[in-house]
Parts: structure tokens; sequence; C-alpha cells
């Protein structure tokens, strides 16, 4: 099959370097073509006759395509918004918790849907969490992403940036507290820069633990119990990803279970994006079907059976019926799917002499042939 790809229209190039890795690789040209354009263009492809769509946006966009697919009697998968939650428990490995806290929650600037975007920590821990999120953060260093040195680069667009902005300072001005970061310049660059922050003193009513935030911004919430951290986890409207931080295996596969997300990391965060086996996508509003993996390839496929009966018996269910068949199969389903030892004893009593009979004409039938 052939694959059209329509990359953002602010990063053309990524799609233009995907359509050369595939022809490197060996493909023919033009079974992996790029096209590029505005949203107009992506609308064009979904109202082609392309027969399978997969879309990765915004989730008012994949509401769109999704209803322009279904129209179409075509499938879609739709990688949608993300609210990712981190929780920490109180016997997490707290380095790690604050090193997980920092990627998960600045890389690429926070612009990526399984970006943390908001952090649950028991009490226990949740001083020490935050001094060590809140000094790695001063730390990144934020400027021209070409340079090895630089974590933090800039933000997409000046939209996205006052996007940001807005849901920060509708924070502060409800409450919270910034412990660091917010809005740098960065000499001899053009771009708007956000330097990483932190927010503390958050509640959960606030914009910016509703909204997708896809910026480099992590709000620190602490809670009570583990039970309080996955009731507000499942808080959310998305359900993309999330990550359990403890020591204890069993508890950490036991609350991934409880969250409500196609994805859960136990002690890691986002990471399984770059591995092919595992497969991505999520629940609620964050969208449906899977990419990557088995799933994503069975995904691109039309599944269809074909089977072959080689027997030369004729299929007892085949025309004509009478009462020796009727109550051959009665005895046949008691004896079979009933759970009540009386209840398949009675089946063997009424249904014997049905089932013998039934035996007898099958027999007969492969006599003939």
């Amino acid at each position: 099959n052939g694959v059209v790809l329509k990359p953002a229209e602010q990063t053309p190039l990524i799609g233009q370097r995907i359509q050369e890795v595939f022809e490197h690789a060996g493909l023919p040209q033009g079974i992996v073509r790029a096209v590029h354009g505005a949203g107009e263009a992506g609308a064009a492809l979904v109202e082609s006759s392309v027969a399978k769509v997969f879309f990765t946006g915004s989730v008012e966009v994949g509401r769109s395509v999704g209803e322009a697919c279904a129209r179409r009697m075509k499938g879609s998968v739709l990688e949608l918004g993300g609210k990712d939650p981190m929780l920490v428990l109180a016997d997490a490995h707290l380095r790690n918790a604050v090193g997980g806290a920092l990627w998960g929650g600045f890389a690429n600037a926070g612009q990526t849907c399984s970006g943390i975007e908001r952090a649950y920590v028991v009490r226990e821990v949740a001083d020490r969490f935050v001094a060590g999120v809140v000094e790695g953060a001063r730390r990144l260093t934020v400027g021209d992403p070409l340079r090895w040195e630089t974590q933090v680069g800039p933000m997409i667009s000046r939209e996205q940036f006052e996007t940001v902005r807005d849901l920060v300072d509708d924070a502060v001005a409800a409450g919270a507290r910034l412990e660091c970061g917010g809005p740098v310049e960065v000499d001899g660059l053009p771009g708007r820069f956000y330097a990483p922050a932190v927010l503390t003193g958050v509640t959960h009513d606030m914009r910016i633990m509703r909204e997708e935030i896809f910026g480099p911004v992590l709000p620190i919430v602490t809670v009570e119990s583990e039970d309080e951290a996955i009731r507000l986890a499942n808080d959310s409207v998305f359900g993309l990803g999330a990550s359990v931080w403890t020591r204890d295996r069993a508890k950490g596969e036991r609350i991934a279970r409880e969250i409500e997300s196609g994805m859960v990391w136990i002690n890691d965060h986002m990471y399984s994006h770059g591995a092919c086996q595992c497969s991505w996508g999520g629940v609620k509003e964050s969208g449906l079907g899977r990419a990557h993996s088995k799933f994503g390839f069975y995904e691109c496929v039309n599944v269809k059976l074909v089977v072959w009966e080689p027997s030369r018996v004729r299929d007892f269910w085949w025309h004509p019926y009478d009462e020796t068949l009727g109550r051959a199969a009665r005895a046949a389903a008691q004896l079979v799917y009933s759970r009540r030892e009386a209840d398949r004893q009675a089946a063997l009593r009424e249904g014997a002499m049905p089932l013998l009979k039934v035996g007898r004409r099958l027999l007969r039938s492969l006599a003939r042939r």
C-alpha cells in the first residue's frame, strides 16, 4: 500500500525527511509521498479515496476527521490531545522521579502530546520532590536547539507561546505559585522561548489542570494518598499516557490497571514511542485506535476469514430438522455450557438417545460419500 504523509504546516521538513528515508531504504519513488499545506490540504486527503486515515492533532480537528471518514465508511486512527499525569508514591526512587519529571515535562519544550502535564505527589515526599524538580528545571539550558548543550528550544509558534503564558498567568491569578520559569529572550534568536516552569499550590479546578498546556510547564499537586492520586489522575477528559513511580512493581502494575489511559509507564515516561513493538494510542478524548506494534499493522489491513472444510461428514445442523435433532442439540448445549452438575446429569439422561441417533445419521452420511 502507498502512503501519503502530510506533516503539520509548521514542520514541513520533517515530512520531507521521512519520505527521503524510505526512498533511501529502497522503496520505489512515490510509495511514500509527503504533501504540504495547511488544513485545506489535510481536508482534501480525508475527502479523497485513501482507504485509511491516521491523524495526530487536536481533539476538535480529530472529531472532524473522524466524522468525515465515517461518512465515507473508511476507518480512522486518531491520536489527539493529552494531559498525562505523573503519580509519585511514597516509596518512589526520588532521584529517578525528579529526573523523569524533568524529561517528561520539558522534553521538546513540553510540546509533546504525551508529555507530563500534571504531577500528583504523596505528602511524605512532596517537599523533596518539588525542591529537586525546581532545582533541575533552573539548570536546564534554554536556547538554540541546534546546539548540543541546549535542553529546551523555542515554542513552535507565537500562538502556542501565548497559550502557555495565558494558562500560567491564569493559575497564578487563581492562587498558584510559580516556583521558577517563564518567558525569556535568547540573544540572537527571534523565536518565542519559555523557560521550564514549575507550579505549586494548584487546584484541580484551575484551567491549567484541565486544558492541554503543550509547553514546558509542570503543575505539581500534593495528595494525601495513592487513592487520591489515582482519582485525580482519572479526573480528566484525556487519557493518552500516565506514569507511576514506585519501587514496588506489584503496586505499580495494580495502579496502572486503575488508571484510565492507553499507556502507563512505571518508573519512566513516554519513552516507548521510540519502540516500534509497543502500541501507541489513548482513550477518552485522547483518541481512537492504535499505532505502532502489531496492533498498528492491524489498523492498516482488512481482516478476511477464509475457511476450508475438509470433512466428508454432513454437518448435523443442516436441514431437514426434526424432534430428534432438536433434543440432541439442546442436550449437547446443556452438557457443554451448564455450570450445574445436576443440569448436566439431567441433560445426559434425556439426551443420550437423541445424541446416539444423530451420531448414527452422521456415520451413514459418511458411508455414502
